[in-house]
């Protein structure tokens, strides 16, 4: 019996009973590319792949499926960026019950569509998830509508680890469960029905370093609030841990880490480029551990992939960061000749160094630059790092000067 408000194994095993038919079985896919780079198989638990693109539904379902005739007739509320909110909306729509969501300003049109397209009233309110809840509050308060909590709730907990027994069943060598946190209702929840049955698994929390809250609040033994967030991430963008997965998760969880802004984008990319899988940069979170530091643990790995519900322009920025990170973008500029042909040789240098010209400006007046010549600033994609550096070596060696 876990001493984290209960959540035992036969709890979890009622959560998934009461989840058959709701949630799928999301697919485990082992990884070569992230294999080659650990030293050790590594697998992927795709809940991006989980109705509503990311594991929410779990949680959602069993604690709106438990509520009383008459906590159902008032309705429920919500807060969420996004996930939280496709679930709680899918949910009530399969229940029959009105769902009311309040989302951060400024939150991914694709997911407020989706939220309301299961049939949710949406609101917007603050700058963040938390402040979002507030407002939240505050409905509930005056309507009598049940807020359903994105993580702080024994249920949301229970129907999260069902994610955790689906994890042991389909990597049974497992040694590693890595996993995206923001709240902590995920990583609480797959920790417990982990560790309950399988105490030797270490399992590992990984937060967005511009919006981790837990290794300062477990360092202090309570929940403590981050004052400033900042990350792309806004899937686990959560200031202030809850009481119910904060007990779990000190229980439970072996180790906390964070990934920058870097990480998170490379790992969006790369898992798109090698996995042809579709992320937003919460649900790559995990992928992002693996690639900052591939052997740091003991293999086989599970990486879990909580969500793919990314709003189309944040992808197009984060695969141009993305491919910045790895190199593949190549910035310079070149000296030439002003004269007739000369961009048009260069551009054929390019060319024959297979560099994609993606931006070209002209500077012709610089105390710098002699009479006869301008500068061209470039803009390039590369295979990578090496290509890059075979680029500029090319252009030195026809006598160009590339700074």
């Amino acid at each position: 019996m876990s001493a984290s408000a209960g959540l035992d194994l036969a709890a979890i095993e009622q959560a998934r009973e009461a989840l058959r038919g709701v949630a799928i079985e999301t697919p485990m896919e082992e990884s070569r590319w992230l294999s080659a780079l650990a030293g050790s198989p590594v697998l992927l638990k795709c809940e991006n792949l989980q109705r509503t693109g990311s594991f929410k539904i779990r949680g959602a379902y069993l604690r709106m499926a438990r509520l009383t005739d008459e906590e159902r007739a008032h309705g429920v509320v919500a807060a969420s960026a996004g996930n939280h909110a496709q679930g709680v909306a899918l949910a009530a729509r399969l229940l029959g019950i009105h769902a009311r969501v309040y989302m951060p300003v400024g939150a991914p049109i694709p997911k407020e569509n989706a939220t309301r397209g299961y049939g949710a009233e949406v609101e917007f309110h603050g700058a963040s998830v938390d402040e979002a809840l507030a407002a939240a509050r505050a409905y509930a308060a005056d309507t009598g509508a049940v807020l359903v909590h994105p993580y702080d709730h024994r249920d949301i907990v229970l129907g999260q680890a069902t994610c955790g027994l689906e994890i042991l069943e389909q990597a049974p060598e497992v040694r590693t469960v890595v996993v995206p946190t923001g709240g902590g209702g995920l990583v609480a929840g797959i920790a417990a029905a982990v560790k309950l049955r399988r105490p030797d698994v270490h399992v590992v929390a990984v937060q967005a370093a511009g919006a981790a809250a837990y290794p300062a609040s477990l360092a202090a033994g309570h929940p403590i609030a981050v004052e400033q967030m900042s990350t792309m991430a806004d899937g686990i963008a959560v200031g202030l841990p809850g009481d119910v997965p904060f007990a779990a998760i000190r229980e439970h969880v072996d180790e906390v880490v964070t990934v920058g802004e870097e990480a998170l984008s490379r790992a969006v990319l790369s898992t798109l480029e090698r996995a042809k899988l579709v992320l937003e940069p919460a649900g790559a979170a995990a992928v992002a551990a693996l690639l900052d530091d591939p052997g740091r643990w003991e293999g086989p790995t599970v990486a879990v992939l909580s969500g793919g519900n990314i709003d189309p322009l944040l992808m197009m920025r984060v695969i141009r960061h993305g491919m910045a990170s790895a190199g593949r973008y190549l910035g310079c500029t070149v000296r030439i000749p002003d004269a007739p042909g000369g961009l048009a040789t260069l551009l054929a240098e390019l060319a024959e160094a297979q560099a994609n010209v993606l931006d070209v400006v002209h500077e012709r007046t610089s105390a710098s630059l002699h009479l006869d010549e301008v500068v061209v600033t470039l803009q390039l994609e590369t295979r990578g790092p090496q290509h890059a550096e075979q680029v500029l070596a090319r252009l030195r060696a026809r006598g160009y000067a590339v700074a």
